[in-house]
């Protein structure tokens, strides 16, 4: 049997997303090795705007400050106690400055895409 994971932001290693003037920052707090159907993390945007098409469907839900996501001509300000659920397919871009976390489905969308 699988044990529960408690998992903290704080402890998490945060890589460096994007070549932007603002800083970007995202950690997996669940590995595929976890759970294939599922990545989650956290995420820290200071000013940086990242531009994607996402290979995978995606809920953010903001935990503090305001994340700022543009689709389909359509900005969205999302403030804490908020969330965007985002369908695969879905080219945007991801701006604002705040701490979100996120989920993804599937979580092994890099092997799914031969991206690893």
């Amino acid at each position: 049997m699988r044990e529960v994971i408690r998992i903290d932001h704080q402890d998490l290693s945060f890589n460096i997303r994007g070549e932007t003037p603002g800083m970007a920052y995202v950690a997996r707090a669940l590995s595929p090795e976890v759970s294939p159907n599922m990545g989650i993390g956290f995420a820290r945007w200071e000013g940086a705007e990242v531009e994607w098409t996402v290979l995978y469907d995606e809920v953010i839900f903001v935990i503090e400050g305001c994340f700022e996501l543009t689709a389909n001509g359509q900005k969205h300000e999302v403030r804490p106690g908020q969330m965007l659920w985002i369908p695969e397919g879905t080219a945007l871009t991801y701006a604002g400055h705040a701490l979100f976390g996120y989920v993804v489905h599937p979580g092994n969308w890099k092997a799914l895409h031969g991206l690893t």
